[in-house]
């Protein structure tokens, strides 16, 4: 069975081209459209598991990754 396309192409591609801003500011709207989907919480291990499926996306970005979006005042759902 394929694995499903998280991302399409032209969004990697925008990814790939991001600075830490960018990127963060693409990551917020990311959440916002989730919570609009899910109600007000965000599973950050889900998040987290996505986020590193991305190509282009290591350990290290992931880490900075996940400590911005922990550092937002929101209501978060951790598991």
């Amino acid at each position: 069975m394929g694995q499903k396309e998280i991302i399409d192409r032209d969004t990697y591609r925008k990814i790939k081209k991001m600075n830490r801003e960018e990127l963060t500011n693409f990551i917020l709207q990311y959440g916002d459209e989730l919570l609009g989907e899910q109600g007000k919480t965000i599973d950050l291990p889900a998040l987290e598991a996505e986020l590193s499926k991305i190509k282009g996306i290591g350990e290290k970005r992931l880490d900075e990754i996940m400590v911005v979006i922990e550092k937002i005042p929101r209501c978060i759902k951790c598991f």
